[in-house]
């Protein structure tokens, strides 16, 4: 299948219907100049350029000498794990798109020591280690600047963002405190509890505008969410210069859709896909996520201004240009998961300059971008309201109608699987106790299946060529989620111990009640102790790794009852069965305690852990923006031993994203099988396809030097896969 079959707008229709400046200027004293590499010989920034577009203008490496890419140099950043740390004591993974600059590529390890090699030979020309006692977080890439001889990157590990000399690899110890900036500042303003221990990193890199550097936040998801304000420091002295509230405080736009308290305790509401700049201007535009907690509202009555929204702030001062919403209220955790797009467009005979925002739950946004408008007819719909208990679910919802959504929005009987009758059995008894006719169906204690938790569209983001093209990955997968109240820990209400209900309000968000977890992004619990020491436990939930959090905010005496709950040590007299009351929890308190969380949430899948849909699982698409019709649609990856029962090449989820070149391909990895694929921009047919060491979840860049092409893709493994620890460089032989 490479292209849009004609039956496909018709189905998604009806899906829908169902219902779904470069210049110089004087600052701190000092002249400022942006890097200005030759166009396209470099990679300069995250995403390509400051626009985002993840496009290569170079033209050496085409459709008809790809099948001679080869190996060129391979760098090796894996380390050894540290028996001694819980939080490196197992082998951690890449999603590292690293950048390139005169000739120098520059990135992090999986231990997230920062090192810059000769871009042609991968040589090593330093390697920096950040200080150990900084929390290990996912990190997708960095930042440069640079003023006359003065070079720096800017990255973050934990909650530390570091300025490092690009030259030698020294912490510049004028920034900040001795080269660091702690990213909780900014956050604490008029707040009624101690931000200071809550978890808050950036996963995506912030942008750079003149001497301003702009930076959104990864926090918790749950009730311990710190404020997920967007914030820019001076990037010479680390000095805080502007907070944007995100939860709007009182006398701002947006506090009314919000209780009049909630900018004290509710957190989230955060960028952690990164943002888009565009420099004439002097604009950063963005997308933020949820308020915690995910899957329920009930103390956050109201649209809930700014979450779920794109946005537009100067990058100076931090004013607001324009706000478009995208979910109302939002009860399913669906996130702008990638930076914006920047790409000028022709719509009814003229030419607009237009963001383009990609969604979890596959929307696609083509917005005016002096407006913020859609360039594209959007309706809002009245949705279900029939909430948990002391929920407010919004009664509309957006609904665009072009471009058509990436993929299904609700999932039907005609959606259950047919890899085997068996299969088909399976998924169909519980598919009839749980199916959900509404993709805005708010979350129940019966059960809701929807899509959009890992896509849609995800963090690996999106390419646009000059041409107006996007090219967007998509996961298509079904989750379940099942709701409990806190109150009430199982239908019998039977007492439960104290290490049990601070699990419940801790925990169970992302490893649900039943402690089964979901895969690799969700782990299961249950048999923790076989893989994790007590001691290993406690120390995890005090410092955290990657995606969780740290629970550092809670009384140790309180850690302790989680670890023993979590190894069925618990001994004493048991509580009543509701959580504790956040005084008895922690001295300052819960940000927010929710009234329910997820006792289920995991992918609805067969009995052999595919998932419970048909197939396509995961697709490469091809939107004329200009037009808003696909070109092609086409499966991204395979799992081999279905392809060698004979069936049709099903697609896999992907995490990491496109890279467009002018050479007329898209190269893309992030798939389960491990390979990175070139397609044919013009017809979505695979070209050329390399097996990795080990998995590429992360997006491919490329640049030229001395004349030759690279393509550079970070083999980092991990999402439940062997763990990995390479960069690896392709060029023609």
């Amino acid at each position: 299948m490479n292209v849009f079959k004609k039956g496909f707008n018709t189905r998604m229709r009806e899906v829908m219907a169902s219902g779904l400046l470069l210049a110089s200027c004087l600052m701190v004293g000092m002249e400022f100049r942006n890097p200005a590499p030759d166009a396209g010989k470099d990679w300069p920034q995250y995403g390509g350029n400051k626009a985002g577009n993840r496009h290569s203008p170079l033209t050496q490496i085409t459709t008809g000498n790809v099948r001679n890419l080869e190996v060129t140099w391979m760098y090796d950043a894996s380390e050894k794990p540290d028996p001694n740390d819980p939080a490196r004591k197992r082998g951690r993974a890449i999603q590292c798109q690293p950048i390139v600059v005169n000739g120098i590529l520059y990135g992090t390890t999986p231990e997230l020591k920062l090192f810059a090699l000769k871009a042609g030979t991968g040589e090593q020309l330093w390697k920096f280690e950040p200080s150990k006692n900084d929390r290990l977080n996912s990190n997708r890439g960095v930042m440069y600047w640079e003023n006359g001889n003065e070079k720096r990157i800017l990255y973050t590990v934990g909650s530390s963002l570091y300025a490092v000399d690009a030259e030698n690899g020294q912490i510049v110890s004028s920034f900040g405190t001795d080269g660091r900036v702690d990213l909780h500042e900014g956050l604490q303003t008029n707040l009624d509890h101690d931000v200071s221990k809550l978890w808050v990193t950036a996963t995506s890199p912030g942008i750079i505008y003149r001497n301003t550097v702009v930076m959104g936040s990864s926090v918790s998801e749950s009730g311990d969410a710190a404020p997920g304000h967007v914030r820019a420091f001076d990037v010479v002295t680390g000095k805080l210069k502007w907070v944007f509230h995100t939860i709007p405080q009182p006398g701002e736009l947006g506090y009314d859709t919000w209780p009049k308290d909630a900018y004290k305790r509710i957190g989230a509401t955060n960028n952690w896909s990164g943002l888009s700049l565009d420099e004439k201007r002097g604009v950063v535009y963005f997308g933020t996520g949820s308020p915690a907690s995910d899957f329920y509202g009930g103390d956050r009555k109201g649209a809930n201004l700014f979450a779920n929204c794109i946005l537009a702030l100067e990058a100076e001062t931090g004013r607001m240009k324009w706000y478009y919403q995208t979910i109302h209220h939002d009860l399913w955790d669906r996130d702008h998961p990638s930076p914006p797009n920047l790409i000028t467009l022709k719509r009814n005979g003229k030419t607009v300059d237009a963001v383009v925002q990609a969604t979890k739950d596959g929307l696609v946004y083509v917005l005016d971008r002096d407006k913020g408008t859609s360039l594209f007819p959007v309706e809002e719909r009245k949705v279900p309201t029939n909430g948990l208990p002391g929920e407010h679910p919004y009664p509309t919802q957006k609904y665009p109608l072009k471009p058509l959504p990436l993929n299904r929005q609700v999932y039907t009987e005609a959606d259950l699987t047919d890899l085997s009758p068996e299969a088909h059995a399976y998924v169909k008894e519980r598919f009839l106790k749980i199916k959900t006719d509404n993709k805005f169906t708010p979350p129940n204690t019966t059960g809701t299946l929807l899509f959009g938790y890992s896509g849609g569209a995800e963090w690996g983001g999106n390419a646009i060529d000059p041409q107006g093209i996007l090219y967007q990955n998509v996961n298509e997968d079904p989750w379940e989620l099942i709701m409990a109240e806190r109150a009430s820990l199982n239908a019998q209400k039977k007492p439960v111990t104290a290490g049990n209900a601070l699990y419940t309000a801790n925990c169970a968000a992302c490893h649900g009640q039943d402690r089964k977890g979901s895969g690799p992004e969700l782990p299961g619990l249950v048999d923790i102790g076989k893989k994790r020491s007590a001691e290993e436990i406690k120390t995890l939930l005090k410092t955290g790794s990657g995606r969780m959090p740290s629970f550092q905010h809670l009384a140790e005496k309180d850690r302790d009852a989680i670890v023993a709950f979590l190894l069925n040590r618990e001994t004493g007299p048991a509580t009543v069965a509701s959580a504790p009351a956040p005084a008895a929890t922690n001295p300052g308190g819960f940000p927010y305690v929710p009234a329910y969380v997820s006792k289920v949430w995991q992918r609805f899948t067969d009995q052999d852990g595919y998932p419970g849909i048909k197939p396509p699982w995961g697709t490469l698409n091809a939107i004329d923006l200009n037009t808003g019709e696909y070109l092609w649609r086409v499966p991204l990856g395979e799992y081999p031993e279905l392809t060698k029962k004979g069936i049709p090449i099903t697609g896999t989820d992907s995490y990491g994203g496109p890279l467009s070149t002018a050479g007329g391909l898209v190269f893309i990895a992030g798939t389960r099988d491990e390979k990175i694929r070139a397609f044919d921009k013009k017809t979505g047919k695979v070209v050329w396809e390399y097996q990795l060491p080990a998995g590429g979840f992360a997006t491919p860049i490329s640049y030229e030097i001395a004349g030759k092409q690279y393509v550079v893709i970070a083999a980092g493994g991990g999402r439940g896969q062997k763990i990995g620890g390479s960069y690896i460089a392709f060029a023609l032989k």
